[in-house]
């Protein structure tokens, strides 16, 4: 006789939950995944970053090499000339706060909330001239939790209610997104997910009063 694996439930990993639907939204699973009852999610709340020079530059550089970082935030980053020196010179990196994250070299890739390199052209940078990299705001899709992913995903801020297949397309569902105990051992990880990872994610939960308790 062939063996049968029960596979996950819904909602079964809910130990408590708030009354009516608090706890719950309706949100859209990300195309291109086959979710479990559970499952960890994190939202996509960061898209692609582009890049320019600004109008009246008087050195003719360029920017390459343009991405969104893991820390990125949506909006304007402003990139500013603070050393000029021949064939080279000194950037301040500003994030659409207004606070600096770094500092950029030109002929070095910069490595931060968004990333980059500034080319030398053949008129030298002076003070003062900027480039803008602007971050799109994301799909603010759900998709599994993984720390390793950069568009906001690699936060936990929600569990997946029933089983969810969005292979082919992004799908409706229903995430648990506040006010809930569950169940540590019913939750679905990503393949690979360790300790330390769960932990964080569990911490991540936990801001939004989801609380994993341990299964008795």
């Amino acid at each position: 006789m062939t063996p049968l694996t029960e596979g996950q439930h819904k909602a079964e990993f809910i130990v408590t939950e708030a009354e009516g639907t608090l706890s719950r939204d309706t949100i859209t699973v990300l195309a291109g995944q086959n979710l479990k009852a559970g499952h960890v999610l994190g939202k996509v709340t960061v898209g692609t970053a582009s890049a320019a020079a600004v109008s009246g530059n008087t050195g003719n550089g360029t920017i390459t090499d343009v991405s969104a970082g893991a820390t990125a935030k949506p909006g304007i980053y402003t990139v500013t000339c603070v050393e000029p020196a021949a064939n080279a010179g000194t950037f301040l990196v500003e994030d659409p706060d207004g606070v600096t994250v770094g500092t950029a070299f030109v002929g070095a890739a910069f490595a931060g909330p968004v990333n980059f390199k500034l080319n030398d052209g053949s008129v030298d940078f002076v003070s003062g001239d900027r480039f803008l990299v602007t971050v799109a705001a994301g799909s603010g899709k759900y998709k599994e939790y993984n720390p390793a992913n950069t568009d906001g995903s690699e936060t936990a801020v929600a569990l997946l209610l029933d089983n969810t297949d969005a292979t082919a397309a992004d799908t409706t569902a229903v995430g648990i997104v506040r006010q809930a105990e569950v169940n540590a051992a019913e939750l679905v990880w990503f393949t690979g997910a360790t300790t330390n990872q769960q932990a964080v994610a569990l911490a991540q939960l936990k801001i939004l009063s989801i609380v994993a308790r341990p299964a008795v």
